[in-house]
C-alpha cells in the first residue's frame, strides 16, 4: 500500500486541477502542465484536493499509485512556485554563455559545445554559475543532468560542472618521493 497515494493532495490557492478522459491538467500563476494517466490509476477531485487510487489490486496498479500522486504534487508545486537548479562550473579557462535559447560551453574541448535550452525552461549565467529554472520538475532536472554530463567534475582538481549543493569527493594526487 502506498503511503504517499493514501494522502489527499491539497490544491494551493490560485491553482486549478481538471481531470478528463485520463488526462490531468494543472493550471497556476506560472503556467499549465498536462499529465496523461495510466489506465490502472484513477484520479478524482474532492473538496480538500485531489485523491489518487489504484483501479485494481495488481502489482502494476499499486506501484503506479504513489508515483502518479507524486507527479501531481510536483505539478502543483511547479505551477505555483516553480523549480530551479544551480550548476557551478570550476576550471581555468572554462566559460559558459547564454544567448537566446542556446547555451554555449567552453569546457576544454577543441570546439565550443552548443546546447539548445528546451522550451519552457530559462537559463541564466552569472560568472561561473548556471541557473536552470522552469515549472516542470522533470524537464529542469533532465536538462541540468545533460549539461553536467558535458563535463563531469573530476576528482583531483574538481574541474567541471557540479550542483551548488553537491560535495565532490577529492582524491589525493601523486606524492613526491
Amino acid at each position: 500500500m502506498s503511503r504517499i497515494g493514501k494522502r489527499p493532495i491539497s490544491i494551493p490557492e490560485k491553482s486549478e486541477v481538471a481531470v478528463a478522459d485520463g488526462v490531468v491538467t494543472v493550471k497556476g500563476p506560472k503556467g499549465e502542465l498536462v499529465l496523461t494517466l495510466h489506465p490502472k490509476v484513477h484520479v478524482e477531485l474532492m473538496e480538500g484536493g485531489v485523491q489518487v487510487s489504484p483501479k485494481d489490486d495488481s502489482r502494476l496498479a499499486l506501484a503506479l499509485w504513489g508515483t502518479f500522486a507524486s507527479h501531481i504534487k510536483n505539478m502543483l508545486h511547479g505551477v505555483t512556485e516553480g523549480y530551479s537548479k544551480k550548476l557551478v562550473l570550476d576550471g581555468i579557462g572554462y566559460r559558459m554563455a547564454v544567448s537566446g535559447n542556446e547555451l554555449t560551453l567552453t569546457v576544454g574541448y577543441s570546439h565550443p559545445v552548443v546546447m539548445t535550452v528546451p522550451e519552457g525552461l530559462s537559463a541564466t549565467v552569472e560568472k561561473n554559475e548556471l541557473t536552470v529554472s522552469g515549472i516542470d520538475k522533470e524537464l529542469v532536472g533532465q536538462f541540468s543532468a545533460n549539461v553536467r554530463a558535458k563535463k563531469k567534475p573530476e576528482p583531483y582538481k574538481g574541474k567541471g560542472f557540479h550542483y551548488s549543493d553537491e560535495v565532490i569527493l577529492r582524491k589525493q594526487g601523486k606524492k613526491a618521493a
